[in-house]
Formats: C-alpha cells, sequence, structure tokens
C-alpha cells in the first residue's frame, strides 16, 4: 500500500509572486555551471535551500531557510492541499504543444525492499550522503522528485483539469516551459487521490539521490516519536504523473571520460573486437543521427567520430546473470563492454569514479572533446518508457544517469516541512470520508 498524504506547503509569499521566475530553480545537474552562477548571484533563489553553498552548506542552507520564514519571504499554506502541476512543452522540431499533467503530495520514504517505490538506476554515493546531511539540517524538501503510477481509467485527470482552471503561480522555466501549479482543498476529493494511490506500486522517474537521502533519514530517527501514526522524518515531497494518457518524454544522457590511460589507437582496436565501427565524418552531424539499431552508439574522439554497433553473436558474454530484460538494454550493453572490460572500471567504481561524467546536451559533449578537456564522449538514445517500467518491475536496476524525463520538475515552487510541527495535520480526516 502506497500510502500518500496532502502537504501544508511553504510557499513564497504574495509579495514575491510576481517575480516568481527569479526564485525558482532547475534541478542542479540539468544547467550549465554558468546559468547555476546567475541564481546563486539571487539573494532569494531556492536554489540556496536545494544545493547550498559555503564551507558548511547544510547549516548554510538551515540558516538562510529560518531567516527567510522570520521575514515572510517564505509562508506556510493553513490547509493542507494536493498540488497540481502541469508543464506545457515543445520538443524540438514539433509545432505542437505537449502537456504532462501530474500532481504533488507527499509519500512515506518506503525503503526500496518494501517494493512500493520501484527504483530502475543507480546513485553515486557522494551525492546520497550531501542529500541526507541537507535533510537533517533544514528538515526542508525544496524540489520534488518525480513518480510514475498506472492508472488506465484516468480518474483523477477531472480532478486535476478543474483544479488548474485557477492556477496558484503561471511561469516560464529556463527551457521555456510553462509550469502551472494549482491547489486541491476539498477534502472529498483529496480523499480520492488518497484512496486510487493506495494500491499503487510508484516507479521513480528521477530523483533517485534525494529519495535515497529521505529512506536513509527515516531510519536515522526511527526511535524518535515512535508512537506517531504520521512522522514527518516518514515522509517525502513528490510529483506524481500517470504512466498512461501522458505526455511522458525521455531524452538521452551522454557520457564523458576524462584521464584515459589508453591511447585513441588502442582505444579503436579494443572496441572494435565488440563492435562493428563506421567513421562518420562530422560530430555535428550525430545530434540528428537516428539510431534505429539497438546497441548502437556515438563515439567522438578530438578529430574523428564513429558510429560504434555492438556485435549480437556477442550478446551472451554480457552479464549472464542478469534478467534478460536489463541485457538488452543498450547503456547495459556500453557500461558493461566500455567501461568495465575495457577501461577497468567495475560496477561499483562507476558509480563513484571522477572519470566518468554524464551530460545531457550534446554541443557541450562536442565541446568537452573538441578543447581537450574529455578524451571521449559517448553519443546515445533515448530508452522507451516500456523499458523502464519492465526493469523496474524485474527488480533490477540500470546504470545511473541512464533516463532523462523531460521537462524536470521545477524547485522552488513549493516546500515541504518535515519538521514535526509544521508537518502535522489533521491527516485523519481525509481517510474518514474514503
Amino acid at each position: 500500500m502506497a500510502e500518500i498524504l496532502p502537504l501544508r506547503a511553504w510557499r513564497y509569499s504574495e509579495e514575491w509572486a510576481n517575480t516568481l521566475e527569479d526564485l525558482v530553480a532547475p534541478l542542479f545537474d540539468v544547467v550549465s555551471a554558468k546559468q547555476r552562477e546567475m541564481l546563486y548571484h539571487h539573494p532569494f533563489n531556492s536554489i540556496h535551500l536545494s544545493v547550498p553553498q559555503g564551507e558548511n552548506p547544510s547549516q548554510q542552507a538551515r540558516e538562510t531557510l529560518e531567516k527567510w520564514k522570520k521575514e515572510e519571504i517564505l509562508k506556510q499554506d493553513e490547509l493542507p492541499g494536493i498540488y497540481v502541476y502541469y508543464q506545457y512543452f515543445r520538443l524540438a522540431g514539433e509545432g505542437h504543444m505537449r502537456c504532462r499533467k501530474g500532481f504533488i503530495a507527499q509519500i512515506k520514504a518506503y525503503d526500496w525492499s518494501e517494493n512500493q517505490i520501484l527504483r530502475h538506476e543507480s546513485t553515486i554515493v557522494s551525492a546520497v550522503n550531501d542529500r541526507i546531511d541537507l535533510l537533517a539540517a533544514t528538515q526542508i524538501q525544496a524540489s520534488p522528485t518525480h513518480g510514475l503510477y498506472e492508472d488506465e481509467s484516468l480518474e483523477l485527470e477531472k480532478y486535476m483539469d478543474a483544479a488548474i482552471a485557477s492556477p496558484l503561480y503561471e511561469v516560464e522555466d529556463y527551457q521555456g516551459v510553462r509550469e502551472v501549479l494549482a491547489v486541491i482543498h476539498d477534502a472529498r476529493v483529496i480523499s480520492r487521490f488518497l484512496e486510487i494511490m493506495k494500491d499503487k506500486q510508484v516507479i521513480l522517474a528521477d530523483g533517485h539521490h534525494r529519495l535515497e537521502g529521505a529512506i536513509e533519514y527515516r531510519k536515522q530517527q526511527k526511535d524518535i516519536l515512535p508512537d506517531l501514526k504520521w512522522k514527518g522524518s516518514d515522509f517525502h515531497l513528490m510529483y506524481f504523473t500517470n504512466a498512461h494518457g501522458n505526455d511522458l518524454k525521455i531524452l538521452p544522457t551522454h557520457r564523458l571520460y576524462y584521464g584515459l590511460d589508453l591511447s585513441e589507437e588502442d582505444l579503436l582496436k579494443e572496441l572494435s573486437k565488440w563492435f562493428d565501427m563506421r567513421p562518420f565524418g562530422d560530430a555535428e552531424e550525430l545530434s540528428t543521427y537516428t539510431f534505429q539499431r539497438k546497441w548502437s552508439f556515438g563515439l567522438v574522439l578530438k578529430d574523428q567520430a564513429w558510429i560504434i554497433k555492438f556485435k549480437p553473436d556477442l550478446w551472451t558474454q554480457i552479464r549472464p546473470e542478469l534478467p534478460e530484460t536489463l541485457r538488452n538494454l543498450d547503456l547495459v550493453i556500453l557500461h558493461e563492454v566500455l567501461f568495465n572490460q575495457i577501461l577497468g572500471l567495475g560496477t561499483e567504481e562507476q558509480r563513484k569514479s571522477k572519470n566518468l561524467a554524464f551530460e545531457r546536451n550534446f554541443s557541450r559533449c562536442i565541446r568537452e572533446v573538441r578543447e581537450g578537456k574529455a578524451d571521449f564522449a559517448v553519443i546515445t538514445r533515448e530508452i522507451d518508457l516500456e523499458q523502464v517500467l519492465e526493469v523496474c518491475k524485474s527488480g533490477a536496476v540500470m546504470p545511473q544517469k541512464s533516463t532523462y524525463f523531460y521537462p524536470k520538475a521545477l524547485g522552488g515552487l513549493l516546500f515541504a516541512s518535515i519538521r514535526q510541527e509544521e508537518f502535522e495535520s489533521n491527516y485523519e480526516a481525509f481517510f474518514e470520508k474514503y
């Protein structure tokens, strides 16, 4: 049973509503250093809570939060609600507008072993530790993770459509996505959300590090206030979208490698044992190349580019202990052959290595290699949603940064406190209406 609750969100006060576009922040890993610098320049941007700076970032975030509360830059809503969140966007080359519909609520930070929230990719250890420290210091969540649920009836959509007609906010984000937030306070409607979601498994689309941090923090707090039915430290902020009838788009995340010990000649020689290789005239053109065949990638070196396609007859040598669903994935082939077999980075080392980086921006990949900063880039194709669902349900996990669900949920539209006196509400009333 996936237990979700409405929340009494903290939000920027009314006097800041007209400048909200200056206060919200994208996820840290999807914008450039220059864009992040602009966000930090604004003293009240939410990035100061989500990714704080300084010698002791977590302490800095806590002091900032307390200051914002005291000065009423942030104020807490009086009533608990379900926050409806729609994202309107176009993809490159498309003329029609897409709309991803969802809602933001609190969900219990279930341990992965409980099989209520299913993950699909590995995490990076240092990033999880940072999230635990920040959550412990601030007891606030500045951006929701993104979870998928499956409901072919689409029943919740009618309630969300009705709410979004009277939005709290409507802003344009850093990529031109129109972000619209509304709230549902009607107890009977909220009860219906809780009822429909209680039998759902949630598939984590984005935010593995933040959720894993919340899981660990819940464990740390398990002996504190043990008799409470609803503890703030047990819950986590999530943006829920239906996998059925929704504009869900997954974009690729490319790989960059630094500190190569092999020469380019030796690297190509080793790759040719596993891949069919074809020279490609201009690396820039890989941005529009359609990788029709599975297990195919673009390889960018400083002065040359290649299309590399894994040799199917070698597939039996790829980690036979893994479920077939996982072994069939492009990125499993890539990570096993290139990073493990050829470069000697085992699965656990790949999670920690500073040699391996992940980049969504194609042009930045080319620039890093051309300028001699990275030794090579591997250009990947997007994964299908059906593959993600299959992997999650198999209990397996993909390599880290396997998916990039677009667009990302924006930080700063609302904040969720897990501090007990701010978290508490009459949640029982919503369950009485089932």
